[in-house]
């Protein structure tokens, strides 16, 4: 048995991002009018980027919420009706400017699985070769480390968004 919704208000909905208002019972009766539910139309995929040398492919990436720059893998989210593997291919080409290849997909998990229904995909690729150019509205950077240099910089707290934690840490440990 699972807590059931038996009602939903809609607060705000874009094509980004819904908020809910949903009337939940849980399992001893009990009601909450008012559970609110941060919801995701689509999921989000990050990739871990090796090449030959067994690097790893970080960009430098501007976030505004936390007015930072930051090393993080490629990701991004999904269009309506892209599959997770043509997500990976599209976010790598547009903010590394490599093409990829031997995509994997090797996890999804719910970040916030407590007030969201926000699914994350992490996949794992092949660097083939850079066919253009990064997005600079969004990468400051791009650049290979090795996978010592990788769990030096997660000991260093250096990397801090938790897509990329999860997504390393997940390949890492495999």
């Amino acid at each position: 048995m699972l807590p059931v919704r038996l009602s939903r208000e809609i607060i705000y909905q874009s094509k980004w991002v819904n908020l809910y208002a949903d009337k939940v019972r849980f399992l001893d009766g009990s009601i909450i009018e008012k559970y609110h539910v941060v919801s995701f139309d689509n999921g989000a995929v990050g990739v871990v980027v090796e090449n030959d040398k067994d690097e790893i492919l970080l960009i430098e990436s501007y976030r505004y919420i936390p007015q930072s720059i930051g090393w993080e893998i490629p990701a991004g989210g999904m269009d309506d009706n892209e599959s997770i593997l043509d997500t990976a291919v599209r976010e790598v080409h547009e903010e590394t400017g490599y093409s990829i290849a031997n995509c994997q997909h090797i996890y999804s998990y719910n970040p916030s699985n407590g007030s969201s229904d926000q699914v994350f995909h992490v996949v794992q690729a092949k660097a083939v070769n850079c066919v253009g150019k990064f997005d600079t509205n969004e990468v400051k950077s791009i650049k290979w480390f090795s996978k010592i240099e990788i769990r030096e910089m997660i000991h260093r707290r250096e990397i801090v968004d938790g897509f990329s934690l999860t997504g390393l840490l997940v390949y890492l440990c495999k």
